[in-house]
């Protein structure tokens, strides 16, 4: 056993104590965002703004849908930058790469809170880019929202 792995082991007993929440669900969880884990299904998007929710936080907007999918993971995700605000297929694939970043190191958030599946795709709807630090902010307050969302409609049915 290495030393680095006694030191979390600890920590996350430590944690345990102090707020009663087991770690261990962050330690088997990667923070990739691997193909499956992303929204390819051209029937499920179409279903997903047929059917699906919204929720803004300015300038990112969320469309979601609570539906089966193939993937093992409670949520498929989907990235998008509007051709009529950035011109530039570098810009567009730029602020994807960023709005991709920005929910991998955040994905624990809605992962850990998620029963049933659901999938959703997260539009760049703002006319400039953003620094990422902001972009990271707004993205956290985005995936709040969602849970706040999906606790709701859970209650309801």
């Amino acid at each position: 056993m290495n030393l680095s792995f006694y030191i979390f082991f600890v920590f996350s007993i430590s944690l345990n104590f102090f707020f009663g929440k087991s770690l261990v669900k962050f330690v088997v969880m990667k923070l990739t965002l691997g193909k499956i884990e992303r929204l390819k299904s051209r029937k499920l998007i179409e279903k997903l703004f047929a059917d699906g929710k919204s929720i803004k936080k300015f300038p990112l907007r969320m469309v979601f849908l609570q539906t089966s999918h193939t993937s093992t993971f409670p949520i498929q995700v989907g990235f998008s930058v509007p051709k009529r605000n950035f011109k530039r297929a570098v810009d567009r694939n730029r602020l994807k790469r960023v709005l991709r970043e920005t929910y991998r190191l955040q994905k624990e958030i809605v992962y850990s809170n998620l029963e049933k599946q659901y999938v959703c795709m997260i539009s760049y709807i703002g006319k400039e880019e953003i620094p990422f630090e902001e972009l990271f902010s707004k993205m956290t307050i985005l995936l709040q929202l969602l849970l706040k969302e999906t606790t709701n409609t859970d209650e309801k049915q």
